[in-house]
């Protein structure tokens, strides 16, 4: 059968390291680009009678995630240990939670901008949202790096705060994903609970997928997928193994609940291990950590949830007039949506503002690999940008120029850049004079335009911009001679 006969289902389980100064039961430093082995102690690595102690802020932040997603907390929630021997988990178990987790429930929004941009052109799915299962809380484990014959391991992660949000089954696409990951992504970036940079693994997300033939109630075998480690790669390795899974089931292989590795060089994924189940790990209450109440936890946090995307979109289109598409692009990147607002902030032309950040600003950024907080060039320097440009002063195209002046000098204004480059609003005198001489030094050409030959006066204006050395604003220049010669 082809793909199109079997139904595709999708769930998501992604690990998130919350944005914490500290370990998640521990007081070691967290961070990325440490020397290897450098914040570690007793109790992230596991030493005989080592006790953990909970990182309250980190509950809060998970807390402030599930309010922000919609879902529900238990009156009480507690530690478990999941017992598993894996070198990277150096007491040989985890404590994670399962009976009672901080959070049940919730969605999670798929943002029409958040779909890969081939789907986006080709005109965006219905708005839907995807149902969560849980948030828990866990601790992270460490990294391990492996070469040709050894593996080493960096303990700095282990214990890390991390937070795993688990999906239903509720995805149909791999486009669905991709565009759950992104959306979560910048809930997670509003809130300011984590970074969620999937390059430096403070976001990691495991697939799970299966496949039935139309008409079959009962799902298909699981089969999951770990530790993907890009939007894109996600989106890639779902469309194979929706195309291996339809083959084999077509020959009449069936499938069993298993874990694949993806290899995202080769496009491939091969067998690890049958996938173990939950009374496979042993769980049992931590004894060490006592269960907490979350009432006065969620009392503390609630006033703490931010304006999220969608609220921000609206906002921009309803308080500075932009269209659906400009508002998409700015909230897609928080950073690029708070530098627009700074510039437009008592503005009465956010509408030019932001075409000019979209077009010019946030494209010599993604030339140069930097984030709009990195930019030399301020907001309140863009705002005076487009401010000259209104006037007169410049064109949109000699705006450039200045820009790119006041990128290798932040110093400057945006007149003083202008000033520097020769680009000053003309006097009408000097530029009545130099429409004079064009106009008398070119009488057949003139007469063609005053005929109705328009394309010659762009011909016109262009002699008029070479007598004034380019430093005139070519629309006022046009407006200029179109006075002139009555049209």
């Amino acid at each position: 059968m082809p793909v199109s006969d079997y139904l595709v289902t999708i769930g998501l389980e992604v690990h998130c390291q919350i944005k914490t100064k500290s370990k998640m039961f521990c007081s070691c430093e967290t961070g990325f680009g440490f020397e290897p082995n450098t914040r570690v102690c007793p109790t992230c690595l596991g030493l005989p009678g080592a006790l953990p102690v909970l990182n309250e802020f980190a509950i809060e932040r998970t807390l402030l995630t599930g309010l922000m997603l919609g879902c529900s907390s238990p009156e009480i929630s507690q530690w478990d240990r999941k017992n598993y021997f894996y070198p990277d988990m150096a007491k040989n178990y985890q404590t994670s939670q399962l009976d009672l987790p901080l959070c049940l429930g919730g969605e999670v929004p798929l943002y029409p901008w958040s779909y890969p941009n081939d789907v986006i052109k080709a005109g965006v799915p219905p708005f839907r949202t995807v149902k969560l299962t849980r948030i828990h809380l866990e601790e992270d484990a460490a990294k391990i790096t492996h070469h040709p014959t050894y593996s080493l391991i960096d303990y700095n992660r282990a214990g890390s705060a991390l937070m795993e949000i688990v999906s239903d089954p509720d995805i149909e696409t791999p486009e669905e994903a991709y565009a759950y990951l992104k959306s979560l992504q910048q809930i997670l970036n509003y809130g300011d609970i984590s970074d969620a940079d999937m390059e430096k693994g403070q976001m990691r997300c495991d697939v799970n997928i299966s496949l039935r033939p139309k008409g079959q109630s009962e799902l298909g075998a699981k089969v999951e997928m770990k530790n993907i480690n890009s939007m894109s790669a996600v989106r890639r390795a779902l469309h194979y193994e929706i195309q291996r899974q339809a083959e084999e089931l077509d020959l009449g292989i069936a499938q069993i609940q298993s874990t694949r590795r993806w290899d995202d060089e080769n496009g491939e994924s091969t067998i690890m291990r049958t996938k173990e189940d939950a009374h496979d790990y042993r769980y049992f209450p931590c004894p060490d950590l006592v269960p907490i109440h979350t009432a006065p936890l969620l009392e503390k946090v609630r006033n703490q949830i931010p304006e999220l995307p969608q609220q921000r979109q609206q906002r921009f289109i309803s308080e500075y007039g932009l269209n659906e598409y400009d508002a998409n692009v700015l909230v897609s990147d928080l950073e690029l949506a708070r530098f627009f607002e700074e510039a437009a902030q008592g503005s009465t032309n956010g509408k030019k503002i932001a075409n000019w950040i979209i077009n010019n600003v946030a494209a010599v950024l993604n030339e140069k690999g930097i984030t709009p907080s990195e930019c030399p060039v301020k907001p309140l320097a863009i705002k005076e940008l487009i401010a000259i440009i209104d006037d007169g002063t410049v064109s949109n195209n000699q705006a450039k120029e200045v820009f790119n002046k006041m990128w290798d000098e932040p110093n400057l204004s945006a007149a003083e850049a202008a000033k520097l480059l020769g680009f000053e609003k003309a006097d009408s005198s000097f530029l009545d004079s130099i429409i004079a001489e064009v106009i008398a030094a070119n009488p057949a050409k003139v007469q063609e335009i005053i005929d109705g030959n328009d394309k010659l006066l762009n011909w016109l204006t262009g002699q008029v911009m070479k007598a004034a050395k380019g430093k005139a604003n070519p629309k006022i220049v046009t407006e200029s001679l179109k006075k002139t010669l009555g049209l």
